[in-house]
């Protein structure tokens, strides 16, 4: 099986080195071939499933937790064998809470937390999340507030572990900080925006991942299919928006010199570029964000890239990261 398992960050939970990403669901792919994927994902080794509360898009936000709780009543052992990952922050707008004060506004108060995760239990179909992640820091809030509504959820058993996503290194650190002054395991993951052309993140936020023991999960891998061929795509005549058209062109010299490097290594370039994230140690789990079975077949064959010292430096070429860690990037 080339699906490995590794602890989330240090933490004792095991996951596979690949997440399943869900926020195609519903909208985008049906709801059979969603039930599909996830079987499917289940045989190849990857428990680790990642949702939010407000995926489901045009449709109605939570009909992608929806679409996972009617997976998962199935029953079959599928709860326990997946660590279930969702997210609170953002509204959630749907048309039974319309009305609802905090279903329009972005936030981590208390109120917010408790809501949002009663609903997301229910639209799951479970008793308890694996990881409850927070989709956004909430500067305006006090870490009072939100820590002692995430320990009370941990108490009551509805969430197992806290995370955290688009997080600067510095609210990581404040973060874990305040958890620790109360007596808490703080946060066990980040997600953040992390791919070959967009490796900003190597600065800070690696770093205090690193420090505070966090498993990185990155998304947006192909850098919203970039990566994925795009450059073979467009000359095979596929359908782009205008603004995908722009960053192709912006990046065209870079996609050039990339799709011939895995051209040379005989390898589709989306499943190079995850083998690049999967080569990090501070890398817990790329989140692939499947379509169809065979793009998720396509995924996992990134488990089975051995990148060279010199396909790694050449790839350092193509894609400039910032030049290192923080401070020593920057300064002396």
């Amino acid at each position: 099986m080339p699906v490995q398992h590794k602890r989330l960050g240090a933490h004792g939970a095991l996951v596979s080195n690949l997440c399943l990403g869900t926020m195609n669901f519903g909208w985008v792919t049906s709801e059979e071939d969603s039930f599909a994927i996830m079987d499917r994902a289940l045989e190849l080794g990857i428990n680790f499933f990642d949702t939010a509360d407000v995926y489901g898009w045009s449709v109605e936000h939570g009909t992608t937790e929806e679409i996972i709780g009617r997976w998962l009543a199935q029953g079959g052992g599928r709860r326990d064998a997946v660590i279930l990952a969702t997210k609170v922050y953002n509204p959630v707008t749907r048309k039974a809470n319309r009305r609802e004060p905090n279903a329009d506004g972005r936030s981590l108060s208390a109120v917010k937390i408790k809501k949002h995760c009663e609903g997301s239990l229910r639209r799951l179909q479970t008793d308890w999340i694996d990881l409850y992640q927070m989709h956004h820091v909430d500067r305006s809030c006090p870490w009072d507030e939100a820590w002692q509504s995430f320990g009370a959820l941990v108490q009551q058993g509805k969430i197992v572990y806290t995370g955290s996503s688009n997080f600067a290194g510095w609210d990581i650190a404040t973060a874990c900080q305040e958890a620790s002054r109360r007596g808490m395991s703080g946060l066990v993951s980040e997600q953040s925006i992390y791919n070959l052309n967009s490796r900003m993140i190597e600065l800070e936020v690696v770093p205090a991942c690193r420090h505070y023991g966090l498993g990185l999960i990155p998304w947006s891998p192909l850098a919203g299919g970039l990566l994925g061929g795009a450059l073979g795509k467009a000359q095979a005549g596929r359908r782009m928006d205008a603004s995908f058209v722009k960053q192709l062109e912006t990046n065209r010299s870079k996609l050039e010199r990339y799709e011939a490097l895995c051209k040379e290594l005989g390898e589709e370039p989306g499943a190079v570029a995850l083998a690049w994230l999967l080569h990090n140690p501070a890398v817990t789990a790329p989140i692939i964000g499947p379509r169809t079975l065979e793009q998720m077949e396509s995924a996992v064959r990134a488990t089975e890239i051995a990148l060279s010292a010199d396909v790694l430096k050449r790839l350092d070429e193509i894609f400039p990261g910032p030049g290192g860690e923080a401070p020593v990037a920057y300064a002396w």
